[in-house]
């Protein structure tokens, strides 16, 4: 048996009555397709539900699972406790799920749970699903920190889990759209927002995981958005097959994209190996900006090679410009594989005798170092783009209003603890959040007094 049908459902609370209090009048369209489906479901009688969310336990590196018989519910963060949801789980199916990611070299499983209950991106979808079709079992699997790719990774473990247990099945890909698309929204107003959601949109109507994969991460990030993953999982599902795709709704009239879709399989097709043609296409974009990089990108990029591939570490050659070998700075590396963050490290003030040298450090550290991520590893290469940031001296300031996150970059101060923040980064919109991440990553509490400093790159990417 396989997956039956699979469709992509938003969650927003309001869309519950007792919760929006009317607001959900207006949003009757994604209502109407929700019950549309829910109808469809019954109608269907699988044996699982397989709900991807991204609300539930989150981990950086690892896809969680939930583990157990089953798991309660309410709505109470929504003021409406009384509400209440509860679902048996398929452990059988779980732990299927848990055995062939392992075997398939994917982090998944059933440890860490943080909270057992359920979270609205389960239970907004449930709950509609549940008034045609009650008391199905179900199997909660959140999503991760990982690359869009490991999340399509994971789809395909779904898939042949669901055909080792011989369940027949059904996935609800959780996942509100941009929240960003109007200056009501709950983020305010960004171009991207408009721009992610008819790319979205877009690739739904026409069953095109492929477009759906090549959606920038900038883009992703500057839209605000919760469920890309979700539908990465989803199209995972579908690996290495003909799509057949309906939308049924999209609306976002209180900021944020509210979009319902089916899909369902219509046969194998081996042309249909979206990872492989989405991996083809990052090496494409690699190689692009490895034919357009500087002298200090070219070295970044060469230092971590060399020492992957070698075991040591790269010689200075006096073929370098004067300002490599001759000046003294702090330096930050930075690499980005598919548009994400792999690994940064840098150096505040010179720690070497040269920029050249400092970048070799700090490129090493960055792919082989960086305690946020795994080391990067040989394969990985061919997919990494790489950022170098030359800090110039930093100036005293006395205070938050001569910033500009654009500009400048911050170094908060407090005692010993010192943090550091770049300027121009994704996601990163005041001068307020600069000095907020700045002081997390540095251990300053909001109650300790800092000093403040500022000071600009030459940027490199």
């Amino acid at each position: 048996m396989s997956i039956i049908k699979a469709y992509t459902l938003p969650h927003p609370p309001l869309a519950i009555p007792a919760i929006g209090r009317g607001q959900e009048r207006q949003i009757t369209k994604t209502l109407e397709a929700m019950d549309a489906v829910a109808a469809e479901i019954a109608e269907i009688v699988p044996e699982v539900i397989i709900y991807i969310t991204p609300h539930s336990t989150v981990y950086s590196d690892y896809f969680h699972i939930s583990p157990g018989t089953g798991a309660l519910g309410d709505f109470g963060r929504f003021g409406v406790t009384e509400l209440r949801l509860k679902t048996q789980y398929d452990e059988q199916l779980a732990q299927e799920i848990t055995r062939i990611a392992q075997l398939s070299d994917v982090s998944a499983g059933t440890q860490g749970e943080k909270d057992a209950k359920l979270d609205h991106g389960v239970m907004v979808p449930m709950w509609y699903i549940n008034r045609s079709y009650p008391n199905h079992k179900a199997v909660r699997i959140s999503q991760s920190g990982l690359a869009s790719a490991e999340h399509y990774l994971l789809g395909q473990v779904i898939s042949k889990a669901v055909e080792a247990t011989r369940r027949k099945t059904v996935v609800i890909a959780s996942s509100d759209l941009s929240h960003k698309l109007t200056n009501e929204g709950p983020y305010g107003y960004s171009a991207e927002g408009p721009e992610f959601d008819a790319a979205i949109i877009d690739a739904l109507e026409r069953g095109d995981f492929l477009a759906l994969m090549k959606i920038p991460e900038q883009i992703r990030e500057r839209a605000s958005e919760c469920g890309y993953n979700s539908l990465m999982i989803l199209a995972g599902c579908f690996d290495c097959q003909c799509v057949e795709a309906d939308l049924l709704s999209y609306e976002g009239p209180f900021g944020v994209g509210y979009a319902v879709a089916s899909f369902k399989s219509t046969g194998q097709d081996r042309e249909k190996n979206i990872l492989e043609k989405y991996l083809d296409h990052v090496i494409t974009i690699s190689e692009k900006n490895k034919n357009a990089e500087n002298v200090y990108q070219k070295l970044a990029r060469q230092s971590l090679e060399h020492i992957i591939e070698t075991g040591s570490k790269l010689s200075i050659h006096n073929e370098l410009p004067p300002e490599l070998l001759e000046e003294k700075a702090g330096v930050f590396v930075s690499i980005h594989k598919s548009g994400k963050l792999r690994g940064c490290v840098g150096t505040i003030a010179p720690s070497t005798g040269s920029v050249a040298e400092e970048i070799v450090q700090n490129a090493i550290s960055a792919g082989l170092s960086d305690n946020r991520f795994d080391p990067v590893s040989a394969p990985e290469l061919q997919y990494l783009t790489y950022k170098v940031d030359v800090l110039l001296p930093p100036e005293a300031i006395s205070e938050a209003s001569e910033l500009d996150v654009i500009k400048y970059g911050v170094i908060v101060t407090s005692g010993s603890k010192r943090g550091l923040l770049l300027p121009n980064l994704d996601g990163v919109e005041s001068v307020e959040d600069q000095i907020n991440i700045a002081r997390r990553k540095a251990g300053i509490s909001d109650d300790e007094q800092i000093q403040l400093e500022r000071f600009e790159v030459i940027r490199h990417g």
